[in-house]
């Protein structure tokens, strides 16, 4: 290898790259060095010659999208940050993986400029990329018009055997290959090495085949990865591709210039060890005891993103406020849209429901609650996992998504729950666009790791799950969904909200689309609910505060406070009025939401649930845990430990307790103690 004041400005650069990913993960005696490695030259290419991104304004808007989706190789994406002049120091990189920094051992949204999702689980990133390429193309079609094509950008993805051993792949790819969303291009780590050592332990995948059967445009560049003229002239051509994404393989070696580590599992997780890192150096012909170095040739390379990137987006701001003259209502409804701000009387028109309309489920209230929104609302969009006709997510006033026709807003996911919730998240990372994503309840096991990494970003996106508990009747124990509600309410920054009828369905949306820090999950009801009567009741705007008295104690205090969430709440009401005909007082709280319950100021919450009645009795379809918390220590709970069964929803309930004679029979037992 050639010396430092030797090396040409591409070898210096990308000498700098690997250097600083293994001097920081031996600082930190974690991490993976390898990948970095490997991929630096990739990187540089990718960076330097491709991405467009103002490093001085990450969240500049028609920027290149770019995610790591094996996001254990971090340092390759910290190291490009900090040269290219991010605000990311050199001290942060040296801060690898510690308490405080902004470089973490995964890529964390909201923590270090220029990250633009988080990826931790294998395949999250790829999935995500799918939202943000399809978010891209609709709005695209949306508010392009002849010489204004502000909206195009597109999304790029470093993704490595892991991601394709997950089967979040599959989900991903096919997705984006029946969309043809063109402007999608994943960059293949094909090192060959996972933990356990050769990937053919596990894994012997044709990956160009199989991307070919999902319509993607596909290139093998062999064992080119340290040639940038064959990395340029591959993405060249796969940006070209417009009609397909597209798949570039790149054979790539796993801590390339390690004299007994490269192309073994030891560079994969692990610190290279001091000597192997002299070693490493005097391969590249960089310092052997220099760490942390960054020449300054390579750092003014680097920088040139800063004004190249600035001049891109002054480019960009001219184009869009001359088509703000020429297109004035479509630009302001983009600005609102890119702020995420409800529109003026954006809750207008919402029915309100009366005891006249019949029962109704909340899925079907859900239904026209969606439809008044999408009226008021041009940047709402979601679909569901192949459910629809059950979960009454079809917005009437659009077709489907498909490819070529971007502008709709329902999209067909298919049966792909972790896909279309992840790709969900995408589509509100990229922004301009709100999104809701549904299917039964019992599939958040599915799609449960996207829904997690959605609340750990803090994403406002909207879950709709329906057919929330034994209710769901004759599709048995399999569909029946016991301890979801209480694994779900565990997880942070996580707010369900489980509305007893169609009124309060309406305030939950309201509640959801309001809510700006984390997802929402509303739980629906498949079977029908009778719709509360409001004029003998407190209104449904106490959703809002989670939990509300919806039936007062005839008297000062109540002997007994009866609650629930959801289709139990009927149950409870016709509970208060048994136990009256046999003296006992009792109160009905609609707890819908313990999330927004808790918080509301504590005397808000005394004066729903006041401390010195002691007796209290909750009743829920579902897991009793955790319900301690609002029944106390004398309290007591209706609830199921054991799964469903198949039979009619009536039958079910009755055999599981859940009858108005049984709450009666237990709040008179908690009354008398």
């Amino acid at each position: 290898m050639a010396s430092l004041n030797e090396m040409t400005i591409e070898e210096l650069t990308i000498n700098t790259i690997r250097t600083l990913a293994m001097d920081a993960v031996q600082k930190a005696n974690a991490g993976h060095p390898g990948a970095p490695m490997a991929l630096a030259p990739v990187a540089y290419v990718l960076w330097k010659r491709f991405l467009k991104f103002n490093p001085k304004n990450p969240g500049w808007f028609n920027r290149d999208r770019f995610i790591l989706s094996n996001g254990h190789a971090s340092m390759l994406l910290y190291s490009m940050l900090y040269l290219s002049g991010y605000d990311l120091s050199l001290d942060e990189i040296k801060n690898f993986r510690q308490w405080g920094s902004k470089t973490p051992g995964h890529p964390e949204y909201g923590l270090t400029p220029g990250v633009e999702t988080t990826t931790g689980p294998l395949g999250q990133g790829i999935m995500t990329s799918v939202g943000m390429a399809l978010a891209e193309a609709h709005l695209a079609e949306k508010y392009n018009r002849d010489g204004f094509n502000f909206v195009d950008h597109y999304t790029y993805v470093f993704c490595s055997d892991g991601d394709f051993m997950e089967g979040a792949s599959n989900e991903a790819a096919s997705i984006a290959g029946h969309l043809g969303l063109g402007k999608l291009i994943f960059i293949y780590d094909d090192n060959h090495i996972s933990i356990e050592g050769n990937t053919e332990l596990a894994y012997t995948d044709n990956v160009a085949e199989r991307f070919e059967g999902y319509n993607w445009h596909v290139q093998n560049v062999g064992d080119n990865a340290n040639n940038l003229d064959v990395l340029t002239d591959a993405i060249t051509n796969a940006k070209s591709e417009r009609g397909k994404p597209s798949l570039v393989l790149v054979r790539t070696h796993i801590g390339y210039g390690s004299p007994h580590k490269q192309d073994t599992s030891e560079a994969h997780g692990s610190p290279l060890g001091e000597e192997e890192v002299r070693l490493t150096k005097r391969f590249y012909g960089w310092p052997e005891d220099e760490k942390f170095l960054v020449p300054e040739k390579a750092l003014k390379h680097m920088h040139e993103a800063i004004q190249t990137g600035k001049a891109l987006e002054d480019e960009w701001n001219q184009m869009f406020e001359a088509y703000g003259k020429k297109y004035p209502d479509l630009a302001a409804r983009f600005k609102a849209a890119l702020k995420a701000k409800l529109p003026e009387e954006w809750d207008k028109n919402l029915p309100v429901f009366k005891p006249a309309d019949g029962p109704m489920a909340t899925r079907t209230a859900s239904s026209k609650v969606i439809n008044a929104f999408a009226e008021n609302i041009p940047w709402l969009v979601g679909g569901s996992g192949d459910l629809s006709p059950s979960t009454d997510t079809i917005m009437k006033i659009s077709s489907y998504i498909e490819k070529g026709q971007y502008s709709n807003r329902n999209i067909a996911w298919g049966v792909r729950e972790q896909g279309m919730c992840a790709a969900s998240s995408g589509i509100v990372l990229h922004g301009g666009l709100c999104a809701f994503a549904s299917t039964f309840f019992i599939f958040t096991d599915y799609a449960r790791p996207a829904i997690r990494l959605a609340a750990l970003m803090k994403l406002p996106v909207i879950y709709v799950m329906t057919h929330d508990s034994i209710g769901l009747g004759e599709d048995g124990p399999t569909h029946q969904p016991i301890e979801h509600l209480a694994s779900l309410r565990a997880m942070p920054q996580m707010c369900i909200i489980r509305p007893a009828d169609a009124n309060e369905t309406a305030y939950a949306w309201r509640a959801a689309l309001i809510r700006k820090d984390g997802p929402t999950i509303l739980v629906l009801s498949r079977q029908k609910l009778q719709i509360i009567d409001r004029t003998k009741t407190a209104g449904a705007e106490g959703v809002f505060r989670g939990a509300y008295v919806l039936s007062r104690e005839k008297g000062e205090t109540p002997d007994v406070i009866l609650i629930a969430s959801g289709s139990e709440v009927q149950i409870i009401i016709g509970a208060q009025a048994k136990l009256s005909e046999e003296g006992i007082d009792a109160r009905v709280v609609s707890l819908p939401s313990w999330e927004l319950f808790r918080a509301q100021t504590q005397k808000y919450r005394d004066e729903v649930l006041p401390p010195p009645v002691k007796a209290r009795l909750a009743v829920e379809a579902g897991s009793p845990f955790g319900w301690c918390e609002w029944v106390g220590e004398n309290g007591d709970v209706i609830g199921i430990n054991k799964f469903g069964a198949s039979a009619p929803a009536n039958e079910i309930f009755k055999h599981y307790g859940f009858t108005t004679e049984n709450v009666v029979a237990k709040a008179k037992e908690l009354v008398r103690k």
